[in-house]
């Protein structure tokens, strides 16, 4: 007996040791291997449906599935992300130069509330318009000064990009072939009771299909919505612009009005009336409700999570992991809610055995 109990624990230090070092040797391509498999999450009904229609064969219908990712996935996002990087090079180049002043058409603003607004600011210490106008300027010139240096990084790393988007795409084909006898496998692995196994991977699955397919979707329409309108309404940077708008939508109680919104009121403020109230119409009937429309039919009311929760996740997530935090954060948060929603039943099974006669 204890030499079964040496065995067993010198076997889970082994399996440790090796897993730690696996997932080491995986770090520097996390980003492609995350993203494959959350990508085979999501378009695997589609490649269950090619395969019926294919009769059964796993290849080809993984390789159709891989290619029209590539064509509505992989392309639109390589194209938008290079425009962004060169629009946010060139507003970098106009703000620097002092074509391009946030600071003083927020000046413009402040000059024209009335004097009451002033006094309401000023009793909450914010009615220095100077500090305020450097600061916006300040930011202004980071925010883009960013952009332009990713740009330069992209150049500098292209090759590590079309590895890392190599590894991804390799890995999705395979994934999408094999996920399902995959996901069997890692079931048997996961030592807890199938109606707990159940409800993890049926969680896992929702947060992942809501965050992706759901807010991604949400986020990028009212973002193209917002870029439209600005691009129509001649403001400079409408990509830029509508890129933040829906960067924002993905945060909670925060959304792309935060953009929009100081935009109308320039125009308002300015004597740019009509311009005004069309982007506040656009604004609050348009972009507004597009959440309130598209988020319920792509995402449902199943993930459970309290928008402070997916706000403060979202944001944390972002922090830790960069951009891929946005849906590593939510996730991890769902399955922290769902490990705790199990908790009572996991005690009151472990009771029950402990009870139950031999």
């Amino acid at each position: 007996m204890d030499n079964s109990n040496l065995y067993f624990r010198s076997f889970l230090l082994l399996l440790a040791a090796v897993s730690i070092a696996f997932i080491w040797i995986l770090l520097p391509y996390y980003g492609a291997i995350f993203w494959g498999a959350i990508l085979a999450i999501i378009f695997m009904p589609l490649n269950r449906s090619l395969r019926g229609k294919m009769q059964g064969r796993r290849n080809l219908a993984a390789l159709a599935t891989l290619l029209i990712i590539i064509l509505i996935v992989i392309l639109p996002l390589i194209f938008i992300t290079g425009a962004l990087l060169q629009e946010g090079a060139a507003v970098y180049q106009r703000i620097s130069s002092g074509e391009l002043n946030l600071g003083a058409y927020f000046e413009q603003i402040m000059n024209a509330l009335p004097s009451s607004v002033h006094d309401i600011l000023l009793r909450f210490g914010v009615g220095d318009v100077f500090s305020l106008r450097e600061k916006l300027t300040d930011m202004a010139l980071q925010g883009s000064k960013f952009l332009a240096s990713q740009a330069v990084n992209v150049g500098q790393n292209t090759f590590e990009f079309l590895i890392g988007m190599g590894v991804m795409l390799y890995l999705l084909f395979f994934l999408l072939r094999d996920g399902g006898q995959l996901a069997r496998h890692s079931k048997h692995l996961i030592p807890l009771s199938e109606e707990h196994k159940q409800h993890l991977f049926r969680k896992f699955a929702t947060v992942v299909r809501a965050t992706v397919k759901g807010n991604i979707v949400v986020a990028a329409t009212q973002g193209a919505l917002g870029g439209t309108m600005f691009w129509f309404l001649g403001i400079q940077g409408a990509l830029l612009w509508g890129v933040l708008m829906a960067f924002l939508s993905l945060l909670p109680a925060v959304g792309a009005a935060i953009i929009w919104v100081p935009v109308a009121v320039y125009f308002l403020v300015s004597g740019a009336v009509w311009q005004g109230v069309t982007l506040v119409l656009f604004g609050v009937l348009v972009i507004g409700l597009v959440d309130n429309i598209l988020r319920p039919l792509l995402v449902g009311k199943d993930t459970k999570i309290p928008d402070y929760v997916i706000l403060v996740s979202t944001l944390g997530g972002l922090a830790v992991f960069g951009l891929n935090g946005f849906v590593i954060g939510p996730l991890f948060a769902a399955l922290f809610i769902a490990c705790w929603d199990l908790f009572p039943s996991a005690i009151r099974m472990n009771h029950e055995e402990s009870t139950t006669p031999p």
